[in-house]
């Protein structure tokens, strides 16, 4: 399904949903807006699913990017990104089940105690020290991001910047390696999201492959331009894009609340 008078502010939506996600997350904030605005009478679950597609694209073409400069810890992110594909399948099931505007209040609250506990620790992922992978820490670590991928196939909005602020605190992981290792879990997230919405035909495939090119090209910018900056420069991102994601998702929650 086309549009043609909104096809270019589509296109121009993904570009920049795939730059500003291949850094820091929260994509979907720029992307999916644009879908509704440019197709209001569409189906909002074909709009969710055309908007997976197209993010597919883009967080697996910057997971490639990254892989080929940033070393990536392997050992972590096999099973994370198994676990977080059957949690994200699992919570894209769910909405068929349960309104996922029944937890629109607690994101922006958890968004701000992100923002807050970055702003607070100024060496917060300034150096990459990765943890010892123990027991316990591979446990509790792979039940963490189990509930973030539920979370991104059941809403979605700032799953990448708790993902990233997992690796960071978690995992001792510094932005940049953060930034790459959340791409790769995202990929898994969005792609069991999309394999749920596909296999129910709930996708504008032929939109969703012209907007999945315009978000890989956003992607492999954002890529290139978060390996020359460096972790500094992630950071500041991250804080920039967290705090518009507070905005965002805590107006959301107010008008929600005024309409009951």
């Amino acid at each position: 399904m086309l549009v043609d008078g909104s096809t270019a502010f589509l296109l121009s939506a993904a570009f920049a949903a795939g730059c500003i996600d291949s850094i820091v997350g929260g994509g979907g904030l720029i992307q999916l807006p644009a879908l509704l605005a440019g197709l209001p009478n569409a189906l909002p679950s074909f709009l969710l699913g055309t908007n997976k597609f197209a993010s597919l694209m883009g967080t697996g073409s910057a997971a490639l990017r990254y892989a080929r400069t940033v070393t990536l810890s392997w050992t972590i992110l096999a099973p994370a990104a198994g676990i977080a594909f059957l949690a994200s399948l699992c919570g894209s099931i769910a909405v068929a089940h349960v309104s996922p505007a029944l937890f629109r209040p607690m994101v922006p609250i958890a968004l701000l105690l992100v923002l807050i506990y970055t702003l607070t620790r100024k060496d917060l992922g300034q150096a990459h020290t990765p943890r010892r992978l123990t027991v316990a820490v591979a446990g509790i670590g792979l039940i963490l991001i189990s509930i973030v991928g539920f979370y991104d196939g059941f809403f979605g909005p700032g799953a990448g910047s708790f993902l990233m602020l997992l690796f960071i605190r978690f995992y001792g992981f510094d932005f940049l390696n953060a930034a790459a290792s959340a791409r790769l879990v995202n990929c898994a997230t969005n792609a069991a999201s999309l394999l749920w919405f596909g296999s129910h035909g709930q996708v504008f495939w032929l939109l969703g492959a012209l907007m999945a090119a315009a978000n890989v090209a956003g992607a492999q910018v954002g890529t290139r331009l978060a390996i020359r900056q460096g972790s500094a420069f992630v950071r500041v991102l991250f804080i920039a894009v967290v705090s518009v994601l507070i905005i965002k998702t805590g107006r959301d929650a107010l008008l929600l609340l005024q309409r009951g």
